[in-house]
Order: C-alpha cells, then structure tokens, then sequence
C-alpha cells in the first residue's frame, strides 16, 4: 500500500464492461509528510473518494481487483481506504 493524494479526476464515455459505474481518479503518491514523490497513478476508486484527500492505494493488480469486488477487472492500481490522519513520532534509537 501506498499513501497518495487525489489530484483529479478522469472521465471516460467508453470502458471495459468490468468498469461499468467504477470512478478513475489521478493520484498522487505521496511522504506520510505529504510531499510528493514518484509519478502520478491512475486508480479505480472503491471508497468514494474525491479530489484532495488523501488515500491509501494499492498497487498490485491481484490485489487492486480483489479490493474492488472485480476479480477479472486489469487493474493495477485501487484506492481502498481515505486517510483522516498520519502520526509520526520521532523514534531515535541511541545506545545505553
């Protein structure tokens, strides 16, 4: 999994049957910082997210179909949770 940020939205009037109702959005990957990184994603949405919050995504096609009830769906990539918070702390290890 990976964390992201939604930063749009794809329309499309033509699709596999598979994608009938399902919503393509553009995301982002993103530090748990929230800094980008890496290249933008194309996602099938399964959690209703939309344009700006940030997301965990998954990144394997088995997976990805799997999360989205679509077993022969050719997905590579699913949003399958929206993100409320992240908490870091500031784990130092240091010798006693």
């Amino acid at each position: 999994m990976t964390l992201g940020r939604v930063v749009g939205q794809v329309v499309s009037t033509q699709k596999r049957p598979q994608f009938a109702g399902a919503t393509l959005l553009l995301v982002q990957p993103v530090h748990p910082d929230g800094t980008p990184r890496g290249a933008t994603l194309l996602a099938v949405d399964s959690v209703g997210a939309g344009v700006g919050e940030r997301v965990l995504v998954v990144i394997e096609g088995r997976a990805a179909s799997e999360a989205l009830g679509r077993r022969a769906a050719p997905v590579d990539a699913a949003i399958i949770g929206i993100v409320d918070t992240v908490t870091l702390s500031d784990q130092t290890s240091g010798a006693a």
